[in-house]
């Protein structure tokens, strides 16, 4: 079994005044402690700012209940606490109670009302000469701490210190170390860390890791804290973690003694680095004493913080006499996101509660976006509004307001109609989210025995209606106006064999006993052409242009048979591919087919992100195949788009891959988890993806770059569930959730707040 353990990055001990308002199904109160907002959430858990009964204010970290469930982390979780408790100073934020042995273990620590001191950083530039030795020296004493209880904190990023009035605060020591331990029993070679900001041995072999590779990110750090980049900084975190392993530092923009020494703090050898105390003693020499001019201490916003905010670009204050040359330039990667790295720099993993980057490089302007629609607003509501027309409320609406697979939206014509697990199908105003009508047998979403409504699609001013009953009997096609909802048409179906489709301004239906399909028009249903299927097979559809295949599994397996549907001439063309293959689009006129990779045995691997092994494409022509070896792995939601193929693994991590040749493009690691299919937007050269918390992503199509990242919209914690696509509405988004969520932002102000629907 293989286990992904991820923790909270920023915001995990107070950075801030205040958080966001709990969730409703959110504990009112965890080991005595009454909670009172939410700080962050992450793959690992939820932190919570809690006040306990004498009056003081925590932060409180509480493990999702699939990690609870798991002994060996609880193990490591109680080791790695007890280690921690014995960690004591001024520098350092403390745990100050705990149990892992709770239904949902937790830890609570102190609580810094300060700004990290990567906020600190992208708002005002680099540090003045007596904030960075304030900085250098407590950061020191509180690593001396830390290894004097026996730990590695393993994670040292700006992220993870917090600017308090009377000086730095260091947070999460040992939790990286907790979470790497388990990775290391369940998943060889899995490691916790930033990349920027890890030493080379945490990339190369995590069992050499010692209290020298947190000198080595203590030299990073206080680099980005003298120039407002990482001496390794890249691109991407791939190519920021290979640097870190073979190049040198880029060091020139912090001149004179200190850069002797940051070279020290970041040789490649962790023997070849200073102790603490040598590093103490020699920081206190090269680096002034403040003057009268600057603070005593180092400032905080006087407006607070929240958990997360928006990455903004850096500009360097005014160089002064006597000062060391400083340059601030544009961050190329974002330094809070905690990223797990795999054994040969072949894969990571995005952690952190989610963030929204804009401006910050010129990919991600906002003229490369779309205007929305006139009158639009972000907004946000859920598909069980009372409806304007129509059935007015949602009679099969359970407890809290959960479903079994949530709803599937599709944009037409500036409306959104949604439908889904007991949600009978609605259509909400695209501008402003309000729930116009909602439509359908009312009657049979009552009770236990829900149907599944799936929005087939929208053409010709009719939405179209597939009813999957939960229990025996035939589906149903209904057919609404989009205007009024009011039935159109509707009619039984056998989809034993092959799912209703609608594709080319045709809905093609199984009609009789299924072994046949029919095609009819949306509005009126009338018939256009009938085509018989192959004897004993099972079918799929797939419409590519303006053409429908049906690919045809044998009952008895084997090869499969790909025919094209409702042809002009009536002949009918048939290509056998292995069974292996499953068609996904077209390129050039050609078919393109992904194969997936086989076991020693011969059987096919299953599972969400089961690797494909090879692409396969065949000219429906002359039936001539061309198979290319896909050189990495690859596997989960995958989609094919201006040539190339998107791959978005469960773990979050998008993959681009040149459908023609099989060149990986490139990988990017995102917070997204079990991420959607990725939509491709040809105007803005983006990838949008959602997932089921409601975390939505931008991602530059050419090179792979995270352009932003939303925080999480769902109400409830249903990510078992996967995520629906994006929908583009003229120059906005729309997604849902599991939850009934549903939303609409702008790709270029991610981060605006929505009104209700």
């Amino acid at each position: 079994m293989r286990f992904r353990i991820l923790w909270i990055a920023n915001a995990t001990t107070g950075e801030g005044v205040s958080g966001v308002p709990l969730h409703r199904d959110d504990p009112k109160s965890v080991g005595g402690y009454r909670l009172l907002d939410r700080l962050g959430a992450g793959g690992m858990g939820v932190v919570y700012r809690g006040r306990a009964r004498s009056g003081r204010v925590v932060a409180l970290k509480v493990v999702h209940a699939q990690y609870a469930e798991d002994p060996v982390f609880r193990s490591r979780f109680r080791q790695e606490i007890a280690a921690v408790r014995k960690v004591s100073g001024a520098f350092t934020a403390p745990v100050l109670d705990a149990d892992p042995d709770a239904a949902r273990p937790w830890m609570a620590t102190q609580y810094v009302a300060g700004s990290s001191l990567a906020h600190r950083v992208r708002d005002r530039g680099a540090l003045t000469d007596s904030e960075l030795r304030r900085l250098a020296l407590g950061l020191v004493e509180a690593l001396r701490d830390i290894h004097r209880a026996g730990v590695v904190h393993r994670d040292l990023k700006p992220a993870n210190v917090l600017l308090a009035e009377d000086g730095p605060r260091v947070i999460d020591f040992g939790i990286s170390r907790a979470a790497e331990n388990h990775q290391t029993l369940t998943e060889t070679g899995q490691m916790i860390g930033t990349p920027p900001f890890m030493s080379p041995e945490q990339l190369v072999d995590a069992r050499a890791v010692g209290p020298a590779s947190d000198v080595f990110s203590l030299g990073s750090l206080l680099v980005y804290a003298v120039t407002g980049r990482g001496p390794f900084d890249a691109d991407s975190p791939y190519l920021t973690a290979y640097r870190v392993v073979h190049h040198e530092p880029v060091l020139e923009d912090a001149g004179g003694p200190l850069r002797a020494l940051l070279e020290r703090c970041l040789s490649k050898e962790p023997e070849n680095r200073p102790g603490l105390d040598e590093l103490a003693r020699e920081l206190a020499a090269v680096l002034p004493e403040p003057v009268d001019s600057e603070p005593a201490t180092m400032p905080l916003r006087a407006d607070g913080l929240t958990a997360v905010e928006p990455v903004r670009p850096v500009t360097a204050a005014p160089p002064r006499a006597g000062r060391l040359r400083r340059r601030v330039r544009r961050l190329p990667v974002v330094t809070g996101a905690a990223v797990a790295v795999v054994l040969g720099l072949t894969a990571y993993l995005t952690l952190g509660p989610g963030w929204a980057l804009s401006g910050d490089r010129p990919e991600s302007s906002p003229s490369r976006w779309a205007a929305p629609p006139a009158g639009w607003r972000p907004w946000q509501t859920t598909v069980y509004e009372t409806a304007g027309r129509g059935v007015r409320t949602t009679p099969g609406r359970q407890e809290g307001g959960t479903t079994r697979g949530g709803p599937q939206c599709r944009v037409y014509e500036r409306a959104v109609y949604c439908a889904g697990d007991g949600i009978l199908p609605v259509r909400l105003d695209g501008r402003t989210g309000a729930t116009v009508w909602r439509t359908g047998p009312a009657a049979s979403v009552t009770g236990d025995d829900f149907a599944r409504f799936k929005i087939l699609g929208v053409i010709d001013d009719t939405v179209v209606v597939q009813q999957e009953p939960q229990g025996e009997g035939p589906n149903r096609i209904f057919a609404f106006d989009t205007g009024t909802g009011e039935s159109l048409w509707q009619r039984a179906v056998n989809a034993e064999r092959i799912d209703p489709v609608l594709h080319g301004g045709l809905v093609v239906l199984p009609e009789g006993d299924g072994t046949s399909v029919t095609a009819r028009s949306p509005r009126g249903g009338a018939e256009r052409w009938t085509q018989r299927l192959p004897a004993r097979h099972y079918c799929g559809a797939t419409g590519l242009g303006e053409r429908l295949y049906l690919q045809c599994v044998p009952e008895a397996g084997g090869p499969s048979l790909v025919v094209e549907a409702g042809r002009a001439d009536g002949r009918d063309r048939r290509l056998t591919v292995p069974a292996k293959s499953g068609l996904l689009g077209a390129l050039d006129g050609l078919l393109v087919f992904l194969d997936t990779r086989e076991d020693e045995d011969g059987n096919l691997l299953m599972g969400h992100d089961a690797p494909y092994a090879a692409i396969r494409t065949v000219d429906p022509r002359t039936g001539a195949h061309h198979t290319t070896k896909l050189s990495g792995e690859y596997g989960g939601q995958v989609s094919l788009a201006d040539g190339t193929l998107w791959f978005a693994a469960s773990n979050g991590q998008v993959s681009a891959v040149s459908a023609e040749t099989g060149r990986p493009l490139w990988r990017t690691p995102t917070s997204l988890e079990r991420p959607s299919e990725a939509t491709y937007d040809p105007r803005a050269r983006a990838v949008y993806l959602s997932s089921a918390s409601g975390r939505v992503g931008a991602l530059d199509a050419r090179k792979g770059t995270l352009l932003w990242e939303t925080l999480p919209r769902a109400g409830r914690d249903d990510t078992d569930w996967g995520a629906t696509e994006v929908g583009a509405l003229d120059g906005a988004l729309v997604a849902s959730t599991p939850d009934g969520t549903v939303f609409s932002l702008d790709p270029a102000h991610p981060e605006r707040k929505p009104r209700s629907g």
